[in-house]
């Protein structure tokens, strides 16, 4: 009970597996940044790797432990992999906490054999995970705390706000190929005979230069179709989004998806893939804001929302305060004092 109230009475410091936001980072990472930083009770410190390594601290959060691999030639993957290694032996032995949100269901599949294994000793030895969605499975008997993925008004405050132009949808966001861009393609190509005045704009930078070309040769066949890829600064980002009627984020697994968010927080109301995660988000902003899909995308679920929004979006806003930053980090400090008490108990016995 002692050390409880002690830990309750003084700051924890938690280490973040990110370091300084650059201004190219996800803007989650530049939110929850700020967010810990202006929390009391929470010493917040950026990933420094000699203190990870050598330093005190209470607790290690990870959030894409991949990072710690890094890019680069072969001799720095090696010696990234090398210090991954230290580090995961520190955190397995010692009395630091790790905490892991669960942004991904699947680990990534682009590392080696031995780079898997570290990313799976993250997991094992992790004392509390942090959820973004009440749907996010977690090992059995594992502690964990709901943390909802935070809304984007406050980065987007001061980003263009052009009107929408009626009877357009986007997409807007990294061009991957599980995001169901192609499929997109060819849904919106079968409303043409009946359509022929509506518009779909594709704004993003392709991960490769084949999806790329792919993205543009299908877009050809279909004069109402734009396409605008590349890398799109947080202005960029929000015009597009805002000069739409609505959103379409066609996924073939959708999860967490700051896109959903981002798109909501920029007053645009949003099409996805009809899962329990996208049916909880609705029912918490509202039915007129996210509208589902069942199975793959298809003209017919496109003429469904066009025919709710295609004059516009919705009046007023939809409801995010759930999903305020100050909230946030007021749960995630709840999270690290949990976890030092779980490792530190695990330490005594």
């Amino acid at each position: 009970m002692g050390e409880k109230k002690g830990m309750s009475r003084r700051a924890v410091t938690v280490m973040q597996s990110f370091g300084a936001p650059r201004p190219t980072s996800n803007p989650y990472v530049h939110l929850l940044d700020r967010a810990l930083a202006r929390t009391d009770g929470i010493d917040h410190l950026r990933f420094d790797r000699r203190r990870a390594l050598f330093g005190r601290y209470d607790a290690l959060h990870f959030h894409w432990p991949e990072t710690l691999f890094g890019g680069g030639n072969r001799i720095k993957a090696a010696a990234r992999t090398l210090y991954a290694t230290a580090l995961v032996a520190r955190l397995s032995l010692g009395r630091i906490a790790v905490i892991r949100t669960v942004h991904n269901l699947e680990l990534p599949r682009d590392v080696t054999a031995w780079q898997r294994r570290l990313l799976v000793r993250i997991d094992r030895v992790a004392d509390h995970r942090i959820v973004l969605n009440e749907n996010t499975p977690v090992p059995p008997g594992a502690a964990s705390t709901l943390v909802p993925h935070g809304h984007f008004g406050e980065w987007f405050r001061d980003a263009p706000a052009p009107a929408p132009q009626p009877r357009t949808l986007g997409f807007v966001g990294l061009v991957r190929r599980y995001k169901g861009v192609e499929e997109l393609l060819a849904a919106f190509a079968e409303t043409a005979p009946t359509h022929p005045d509506w518009s779909l704009r594709v704004s993003g930078n392709p991960t490769s230069g084949a999806l790329g070309e792919e993205v543009r040769a299908r877009a050809a066949t279909d004069q109402r179709v734009s396409t605008d890829l590349r890398f799109l600064s947080e202005d960029d980002f929000a015009s597009a989004v805002r000069s739409c009627s609505a959103v379409v984020l066609p996924y073939r697994h959708m999860h967490n998806s700051g896109a959903v968010l981002a798109a909501l927080s920029l007053g645009r109301p949003v099409l996805v893939p009809d899962n329990a995660v996208n049916r909880s988000l609705r029912d918490e902003v509202g039915h007129a804001w996210v509208h589902l899909y069942r199975e793959d995308i298809s003209a017919d679920a496109l003429r469904a929302l066009m025919a709710a929004v295609g004059d516009g979006p919705p009046a007023g806003s939809p409801t995010l305060d759930a999903r305020d930053w100050s909230a946030a980090g007021l749960r995630h400090r709840t999270a690290y004092r949990l976890a030092v008490r779980a490792r530190r108990s695990r330490g005594r016995g």
